[in-house]
């Protein structure tokens, strides 16, 4: 399985095409030639040793959170999987809008 992660830019070398990212203890050196310069302080989505997109913070704090769910999963704590999945629990699943039937009754 291939799983992009969560990395924030800590520093940017002299031209903007690499950053040193980190969250918690994971550092890593990103290629952001594929999102451009970007400031300190940015999220991106980090995939084998480049930045793949840039992320606000509450798309990084959902995708570290699933992260987090995975990994919760895996060890068996199913207690902490749906608060960190709190977006999701109590409400209905919904197709995206391009599944969608607009009349049911005419097809």
């Amino acid at each position: 399985m291939c799983i992009g992660v969560p990395l924030q830019v800590q520093s940017v070398d002299g031209d903007g095409d690499f950053a040193l990212c980190a969250d918690g203890d994971v550092q890593e050196r990103l290629d952001l030639r594929l999102v451009g310069p970007q400031p300190v302080g940015t999220w991106v989505l980090s995939f084998q040793g480049a930045a793949r997109r840039v992320l606000d913070a509450e798309q990084a704090a959902q995708i570290r959170a699933a992260l987090q769910a995975l990994h919760a999963a895996l060890i068996g704590d199913a207690a902490s999987i749906d608060v960190l999945f709190a977006d999701l629990v109590d409400r209905e699943p919904q197709l995206p809008p391009h599944l969608v039937i607009p009349n049911p009754k005419l097809h």
